[in-house]
């Protein structure tokens, strides 16, 4: 590696190109398009024009500048992404502050979903609607073509995407070329175009057009998705590849796409209604529709892999109840596959294709979640260099308020969307956000609720030394989610089999506020015969006791797992009038602790090895 420094880059950049800028990379499908339906706007030179300023301005400020200039420098050990930004934003601040810090990166991070609904859908029936321009004829086909599309891409989940994984970089490659060779063609024709970089005439079109030129923004801010990706999949690519693959290849073949669609529209004003696949010629129509359609299950594979690291990062900081994580690489830890979250997501994402039925209806509704997470991110974007970076307050707030400025512009545009169908991320954001905060709120009452009635460890410890009750041969590892008091499946066992084995261990599964934690497993000895073991997880790690009982052989404490038994509590968690949250609340969090996945199968103990024994507790 340290040979080839120029081709590991290369390797790491190509890989960039596959993973990071599907979503971005396929905007030029349905951008320009939709920017002139939603106001119902004529093509007219000045419109063009003024249209197009706006898109490059809008991609040069917000993704060039704001993500790959400024927010790809906020980093937690490497890893990016909104619940990064808000681990790194609350390290430091405690208090009220603290929680506003969580719950902004909360319901940024559940605005996600619903993006990650959307964006399948949009690109794939974009693509497909390539087959009306082929043929009128065709347009019966397009939903069809789009379900199989989206059902095959959902059931190869499973299998992992490494192997296919492998071609993303060189079709994404292709595609970018295929573009931007596109534009540049249709630009020699009319290099007129190429005056909209001047900010003026996005500026005189605003000002021609008012509250017409206000709805275009909200089709404007089409051309930026995909730009919250380059932050989230940082910590698989990092920084500099990122960098490069944006400046060398995705923003010129993206600039000249869209200037050589606006090029089209000068000459054929009747081209609007798709100036994408109409700016081909007829006998590369076929080959850039299969192109496009591999490009957008690139883009929709990289925000569905998107929603399983959230997930898993939502489970590990406490917000989402236990559930199935698969490993589908030995090699790459951030390669899973979440059966939960996937078959949820593939009956959203056929509902939303089936009930909307079309790339401009879906675009419609497109834009208020990533709008929204933009918002979230220049928010605590600002807390990290203030606190973190110790930025002075005029430069942390002149550089955060342009951005601001920027993305509350866009958000506000898209809200005009809200009775057409962009009450749909919404309503999906906040049904999330209400859920992981109704978990992690019905979590803390849960513990509050043990320690009230948790006995003090020190004094049992000391009592069971000198007043030992029968003890037997082995090791028992009791689970417990505190590091304060007895564990309640201690109690059980000594009350009702009223034994005890000759070693005993407290294990703690912890998460820090990182991505990866490195000295892992931290042991005690409390006693002749009592041991602690806290074995602390990065929020991107998969807890694992086959790990932690490597670790202990290296520090002294050394597990026969043929000879260990795992005791864990098995709460049945009781509705009460006692002050808590509220009974709606109440019952949902009743509900998902119900439903989510033993502990025994999230920690991969082995179920030979286990017992359980129940505990009611009264919230």
């Amino acid at each position: 590696m340290q040979e080839h420094p120029k081709h590991s880059m290369a390797a790491t950049t190509l890989g960039a190109i596959g993973v990071v800028y599907g979503d971005i990379g396929t905007s030029p499908l349905y951008t320009l398009s939709v920017c002139f339906s939603i106001a119902s706007l004529a093509p007219t030179p000045a419109n063009i024009l003024g249209i197009l300023s706006l898109i490059f301005w809008a991609i040069l400020l917000v993704v060039t500048i704001k993500y790959v200039a400024f927010i790809l420098r906020a980093d937690n050990n490497g890893e990016g992404g909104i619940m990064v930004l808000m681990a790194l934003a609350r390290r430091y601040i405690n208090g009220n502050a603290k929680r506003r810090i969580v719950l902004l990166g909360l319901f940024g991070a559940a605005l996600f979903y619903g993006d990650a609904i959307i964006t399948p859908a949009v690109s794939v029936l974009s693509a497909a609607e390539g087959l009306k321009v082929l043929s009128p004829a065709m347009a019966e086909f397009v939903l069809p073509m789009a379900i199989v599309v989206l059902v095959g891409l959902f059931l190869l989940q499973r299998f992992g995407t490494a192997s296919v994984g492998r071609l993303f970089g060189p079709v994404m490659v292709v595609w970018f070329s295929v573009i931007g060779l596109m534009g540049f063609v249709s630009i020699l024709h009319t290099p007129h175009v190429l005056v909209a970089i001047n900010p003026w005439y996005g500026i005189r079109f605003i000002i021609d057009h008012g509250f017409g030129a206000f709805l275009t923004l909200g089709a404007v801010v089409l051309a930026l998705t995909g730009g919250e990706a380059l932050y989230a999949d940082m910590g698989h690519f990092g920084r500099k590849p990122i960098q490069h693959a944006w400046f060398a290849l995705v923003l010129p073949a993206l600039l000249l796409n869209y200037f050589g669609q606006g090029a089209l529209l000068f000459r054929h004003a009747d081209a609007v209604s798709n100036p994408f696949f109409i700016m081909a010629p007829k006998w590369a129509l076929l080959p850039l529709i299969i192109l496009a359609t591999m490009a957008t299950v690139i883009a929709s594979q990289a925000v569905i892999s998107g929603a399983y690291s959230l997930t898993r990062q939502a489970i590990q900081l406490g917000y989402c109840p236990r559930m199935s994580i698969l490993h589908t690489s030995a090699r790459e830890i951030g390669q899973i596959y979440l059966p939960f979250v996937n078959w949820a997501l593939l009956v959203a994402v056929l509902v939303v294709t089936v009930s909307f039925g079309s790339s401009d209806s879906l675009a419609a509704a497109y834009g208020i979640a990533v709008t929204g997470t933009m918002v979230i991110t220049t928010m605590l974007f600002f807390v990290v260099a203030r606190i973190n970076w110790h930025w002075p307050l005029p430069l942390a707030a002149a550089i955060t308020s342009v951005f601001l400025v920027i993305d509350t512009t866009f958000f506000s545009a898209n809200l005009l969307k809200l009775l057409h169908g962009g009450w749909l991320p919404l309503t999906i954001g906040l049904i999330v956000f209400m859920v992981m905060n109704t978990w992690k709120l019905g979590r803390e009452l849960l513990f509050e609720r043990i320690h009230e009635h948790a006995l003090p460890l020190e004094s049992f410890i000391e009592n069971i030394e000198h007043y030992p009750p029968t003890r037997v041969q082995g090791t028992a590892v009791f689970l417990t989610g505190t590091t304060h008091g007895v564990p309640h499946a201690m109690l059980h066992n000594l009350k009702h089999n009223k034994v005890l084995h000759e070693r005993v261990v407290l294990m703690t599964i912890s998460t820090e506020d990182v991505p990866y934690v490195s000295d892992r497993v931290e042991i005690k000895q409390l006693s002749s015969s009592f041991w602690r073991v806290v074995a602390h997880y990065g929020f991107m790690e998969t807890p694992d006791i086959d790990d932690i009982v490597e670790a202990g052989k290296t520090q002294g404490l050394e597990f026969d797992l043929m000879d260990t038994s795992f005791f864990l509590s098995r709460e049945t968690l009781i509705s009460t009038d006692r002050p808590g949250m509220a009974p709606w609340r109440e019952k949902l969090f009743l509900w998902m602790s119900k439903n989510a996945l033993r502990a025994t199968d999230f920690f991969q103990i082995p179920t030979n090895r286990v017992v359980e024994l129940g505990a009611q507790i009264e919230l």
